[in-house]
């Protein structure tokens, strides 16, 4: 009986170790523009974001107004005229760790992952294969993704006197720091 409550108990706490979930609301995400006449670059850092390492479900959810820009004016068009964000107030990815075996969550590393899923911005949703880096240390991982966004595949539009200075496509970033829950 010794044997059976000990091997139950060892089996469980390997399975509620592997089952955990990480994250943050705390999470970064920035995007740049570059054109020749100008770049534009913003910062958000109240991004919320889950990490499900048993399944490999990852979720990103960005608040749009949350994104601070050097300029004021720079803010106000990005949110009044480009993204709308009174009427699209977030933006999110919502997908899995293709390739999770890859990854030991138990394990401090680092582990370049693909993430499959569905990007939305602007209402407008698509399916993507973004690359990403998960790197383990103890209780906490950091993510971190590099990918291009095209302004024209979520109908973000650029009025024309606008769109020298704004790129056809922008950067984003994303290093966002999860904790063990």
């Amino acid at each position: 009986m010794k044997k059976f409550v000990l091997t139950m108990l060892v089996a469980l706490g390997a399975y509620t170790g592997f089952a955990q979930k990480y994250l943050t609301r705390t999470g970064k995400v920035s995007f740049f523009s570059s054109t020749p006449i100008e770049n534009i670059e913003a910062f958000n850092n109240e991004s919320s974001a889950i990490i499900d390492a048993s399944a490999g479900d990852v979720v990103f959810i960005v608040p749009v107004k949350s994104f601070k820009f050097e300029k004021a004016l720079m803010q106000e068009h990005f949110n009044e005229n480009y993204m709308e964000s009174d009427k699209y107030p977030k933006a999110d990815f919502k997908g899995k760790i293709s390739d999770l075996s890859e990854v030991a969550f138990q394990k401090d590393g680092i582990y370049k992952v693909q993430l499959q899923g569905t990007l939305t911005i602007h209402g407008v949703a698509r399916q993507v294969t973004l690359p990403g880096t998960i790197t383990v240390k103890g209780n906490t991982i950091t993510a971190t993704a590099k990918f291009m966004v095209k302004t024209a595949d979520y109908e973000i539009k650029i009025p024309s006197m606008a769109a020298s200075k704004i790129a056809k496509e922008i950067e984003v970033n994303v290093n966002t720091v999860l904790n063990r829950k």
